[in-house]
């Protein structure tokens, strides 16, 4: 609902939201309990009853049971209307995605059925039943068809051909996770989904951790004939970001008339089936509002990718976690110092996110350190209060590491403890030597690679 207010109130007629927004992307086996289900159209009713949701047209993404079959949909409303529930054609089913465990992709292209609403939202709406299928939304002034993550990176992108059935603009929600230089593919997908065939397409894509062990990016943006014309940021602790874009429809059909091929395509393609919407995207008034102009996308280098990314998902899971702060065995050596280096990039984000009026960051901040006056504006000083580093010396450690491990605490400012953990360490060696009557020995006195390495896990 914030999003949408904010949307309203920049002059928007259009919201588009990111992959299973209502419920959430990482829910898992969650999906199958018919309880994700009704409380998302308990979500959608109070939607469709807020009086933000009214003169807007609202996509939004949650999961749907059609037919006793479960499909990852966009609901697109107006006015506590449903328009038109889109289920997703193209499922991610490789790395870290697997939606065919949970949905079944919509296998009938350019076909339309009649799906029973839910008496939740009869109730709401006074409507039975509403169109559910591969649709395009026809406006009085422009045509719009829906994408759903994949199916942008699918080598038969449904845009292909809306656009030649004279869709204008192309709508994505997406559920993509934080992958080094990922945002450059994306970003060149999406350009040239309309380079060649012109076109507005508009991308919303979900952000910060989904109580999982992915990091989602956003990276929002709005691209029109092959041009970025709006970019929204990739890490942000923002929890709700709004891009707004102004255009002219007239821009698109200019370009694709001047594409022969593009046009003899179009002449031969099966038409979608257009579901009528007595609304306009545009107003008279509009004539004398300027229209963006393209911009340069401006990527951040992999360092910044590799100290930005994980930052933002520490901050995400301390402050979902509720817990006060985290714990690092600092051994001096590549990995912990890597680690350690995160958390203090955490800690600026905070402290840059706060110095820039966001109330929610600071409400976060001032319960994990239990304190409602407190105002972190120290990267340093706050690493102070949730960061907790500990060199565990043993006899094989050396002064060297100690001194490196030293030395980073004081740079970034955690709270340093030096322990010797030679009692615990023979303790459990000498467990279990009374156990199986043998001593381990590292490989420099004569022990074997598998007792060497068992020795440095105990250490």
């Amino acid at each position: 609902l914030a999003g949408i207010d904010i949307a309203k109130s920049r002059g928007a007629r259009y919201r588009l939201g990111p992959e299973l927004e209502i419920c959430g992307y990482g829910c898992s086996d969650h999906y199958y309990e018919s309880d994700t289900l009704l409380h998302s159209f308990q979500v959608l009713a109070k939607l469709l009853e807020s009086p933000a949701t009214q003169d807007i047209i609202c996509d939004v993404g949650m999961p749907v049971l059609h037919r006793n079959v479960r499909y990852n949909c966009r609901v697109i409303f107006l006015n506590k209307k449903i328009l038109l529930i889109r289920p997703k054609i193209s499922l991610a089913n490789a790395g870290n995605y697997r939606e065919l465990r949970w949905f079944t992709p919509w296998n009938k292209a350019r076909h339309v059925e009649e799906y029973f609403l839910p008496r939740i939202i009869q109730e709401v709406t006074g409507q039975e039943t509403v169109p559910f299928g591969d649709a395009v939304l026809a406006t009085k002034d422009t045509c719009l068809g829906a994408e759903i993550c994949e199916e942008l990176w699918a080598p038969n992108s449904p845009h292909i051909e809306m656009g030649l059935d004279g869709v204008e603009i192309f709508t994505n929600s997406s559920g993509s996770h934080h992958v080094l230089r990922k945002a450059h593919t994306r970003v060149d997908l999406v350009n040239s989904a309309t380079a060649k065939n012109g076109g507005i397409y508009i991308l919303a894509n979900q952000k910060g951790c989904d109580g999982d062990r992915l990091y989602y990016d956003g990276c929002a943006m709005i691209s029109m004939n092959g041009e970025t014309v709006a970019q929204g940021s990739q890490f942000s602790l923002d929890d709700v970001e709004v891009l707004v874009a102004t255009l002219d429809l007239e821009d698109v059909r200019s370009y694709r008339a001047e594409i022969s091929s593009r046009n003899l395509a179009a002449s031969k393609v099966n038409p979608y089936p257009r579901v009528k919407v007595n609304f306009a995207l545009s107003c008279s008034d509009d004539v004398a509002v300027p229209t963006c102009m393209p911009i340069q996308w401006r990527h951040h280098s992999p360092e910044e990718e590799i100290s930005l990314g994980p930052a933002c998902w520490l901050w995400d899971y301390l402050r979902r976690s509720k817990q006060a702060g985290f714990l690092l065995p600092l051994s001096g050596g590549i990995d912990s110092s890597a680690t350690a280096c995160i958390v203090y990039s955490m800690c600026h984000q905070v402290c840059l996110a706060v110095k820039n009026g966001n109330a929610d960051v600071l409400a976060d901040v001032r319960k994990i350190v239990n304190d409602e006056t407190y105002v972190p504006e120290d990267p340093r000083e706050f690493c102070k209060r949730v960061f907790t580093t500990c060199y565990m010396a043993s006899e094989n450690s050396s002064q060297d590491t100690c001194n490196r491990a030293k030395l980073l605490a004081e740079q970034i400012g955690s709270y340093h403890i030096n322990l010797n953990i030679d009692a615990a360490v023979k303790a459990i060696v000498g467990i279990f030597s009374m156990v199986t009557g043998r001593t381990p020995r590292f490989s420099v006195y004569g022990g074997s690679s598998r007792e060497n390495l068992a020795l440095q896990n105990v250490q």
